[in-house]
C-alpha cells in the first residue's frame, strides 16, 4: 500500500505569518508617537495655534503637538492629557504654548516645558513629572516655574 504523501507545511506557516505581521502593522496607528497629547475637553471658544500662528477652532480628540498653542475666550477652556499622563487644564481667558514635549514611552525620559502668557493653568504631572521633576517646567511673563511637585495652579496676569 503506498504511502500517502505529506505535504511541506514551511509554506502555509510563512504565509500565515506574513499575513499576520501585515495585519498587525496595519492596525497600529502611525501617529501615535508624533503628537504630544489630545484635547480632552473644549468648552467655548476654543483655538489652536501653530509655530506660524495659523489658527483653527479645537475639537475634543484633536492632536496637540509641541510648538502649539492654546488660546481660549472668555467663559472657555480645555484640557489636555500628554502622552505621559501630564493633565493640562488652560483657563478662561488663556495662552499657553507648550514649547517642548518628549517622550520615551519605555524609559518615562523626557521633557515638559510650557509658557502660560495669560491666564490660568493647572496642571498634574504625568510620568515624566514624577521619574524626574526637574524636566518640567513652566515659564509665565514674570517667572519660571519648576515643578516639584505633581498638581499645581499658576496665574499670569499680562498686564504687568
Amino acid at each position: 500500500m503506498p504511502t500517502p504523501r505529506r505535504r511541506p507545511l514551511a509554506l502555509p506557516i510563512v504565509v500565515c505569518s506574513t499575513l499576520w505581521a501585515l495585519h498587525v502593522t496595519a492596525l497600529a496607528d502611525p501617529r501615535a508617537d508624533t503628537h504630544a497629547g489630545l484635547l480632552k475637553t473644549v468648552r467655548g471658544e476654543v483655538l489652536l495655534q501653530d509655530a506660524q500662528g495659523a489658527s483653527m477652532p479645537a475639537r475634543v480628540g484633536d492632536a496637540v503637538n509641541a510648538q502649539q498653542r492654546i488660546v481660549t475666550g472668555a467663559q472657555s477652556g480645555a484640557s489636555v492629557v500628554l502622552r505621559d499622563g501630564t493633565t493640562l487644564v488652560i483657563g478662561p481667558q488663556s495662552s499657553f504654548d507648550l514649547q517642548t514635549f518628549r517622550y520615551d514611552s519605555r524609559t518615562h525620559d523626557g521633557s515638559v516645558i510650557g509658557k502660560l502668557a495669560r491666564g490660568t493653568l493647572r496642571m498634574v504631572t504625568g510620568l515624566i513629572g514624577k521619574a524626574a521633576p526637574e524636566a518640567v517646567r513652566i515659564d509665565t511673563p514674570t517667572t519660571t516655574i519648576g515643578i516639584r511637585g505633581t498638581d499645581f495652579i499658576v496665574s499670569a496676569d499680562e498686564t504687568l
